[in-house]
């Protein structure tokens, strides 16, 4: 692993040098690191690369295992973790290397966290938010289903959902997304950015361009009804979203999952009567139902 700025065959002494801190800081030896960053720090004392490195050893030498205390201290590790050692290791190692080094500092921090329950003023200082930043999807699972009614919790919810993703695949993933759509537009927005999912971006751009109602993310609460009108063939994975707050947006899928039952079994009559239900539910709901039919 080399530092990401500088070229890998070029050995001038600055560079021998940086390269010697940046091994020791991937074998995470604090001692060997700290000794070469100070002959390095020596012989160029101006070097730019001298600060992001110096944030890696501090790093490595701060290592614990002792338990967080109490959602302070959390917050303060967590941020600096994100916002002064992640953008150091992602400077010095670039993005693939940086973000696979620092997985283990986000597992320890993970760790230390564990004893501290759920609060929801707080809801990024938890453990399952760091499993997650550390790519351990069944332990952040299994730190969201020890939050007492998680699926009833946005932060909680979204965590949850994906892990799911993240595990299995978005087919398991459906009927978590659907109920976060309820339940929270801004973290449904959010999360489904940062999953980018091919097929839910594509959904997603149909729902934007089509979709008329408020104009802004409040709208997304309609998205897991909508996408019923343009792939019913994900009704099935829909299905399994629990029942929410039984709001309108929520009402509208599964109306429009009972009328796609019946229009599978052939009973038209039946569909008929509950498109009234539909155009009242939502007026362009119901055009993208139509539309389709």
């Amino acid at each position: 692993m080399h530092p990401q700025q500088l070229d890998i065959f070029d050995h001038s002494r600055d560079t021998v040098l940086c390269n010697d801190v940046a091994a020791a800081l991937e074998r995470r030896e604090p001692l060997g690191a700290r000794s070469a960053w100070d002959k390095f720090a020596e012989e160029f004392p101006n070097h730019d690369s001298l600060a992001p490195l110096s944030v890696l050893v501090d790093a490595l030498e701060q290592r614990t295992a002792v338990p967080l205390q109490d959602h302070e201290s959390m917050q303060d590790a967590r941020r600096a973790l994100g916002e002064l050692v992640e953008p150091a290791a992602l400077r010095i190692f670039g993005t693939p290397a940086g973000s696979a080094w620092l997985v283990t500092l986000w597992r320890e921090l993970a760790q230390r966290a564990s004893p501290l329950p759920f609060r929801p003023e707080c809801s990024d200082d938890h453990a399952a938010a760091l499993w997650l930043r550390a790519g351990d999807w069944a332990a952040a699972s299994e730190a969201v289903a020890r939050i007492e009614s998680w699926r009833r919790i946005p932060a909680p919810l979204a965590w949850m959902a994906e892990a799911r993703y993240r595990m299995l695949d978005l087919d398991e993933a459906w009927g978590l997304l659907a109920e976060l759509a309820w339940l929270s537009c801004d973290r449904f927005d959010q999360l489904t950015k940062r999953l980018a999912d091919p097929l839910l971006q594509r959904l997603r751009k149909g729902f934007d361009a089509t979709f008329e109602g408020h104009g802004d993310v409040r709208d997304l609460a309609w998205f897991p009804a909508w996408i019923l009108t343009e792939k019913p063939a994900l009704s099935r994975q829909l299905s399994q979203a629990q029942r929410s707050l039984h709001t309108a947006p929520e009402q509208a899928m599964r109306l429009l999952l009972e009328m796609i039952g019946l229009e599978r079994q052939g009973r038209h009559h039946d569909v008929v009567a509950r498109r009234k239900a539909l155009r009242d539910a939502h007026p362009s709901l119901y055009m993208a139902y139509m539309n389709t039919r």
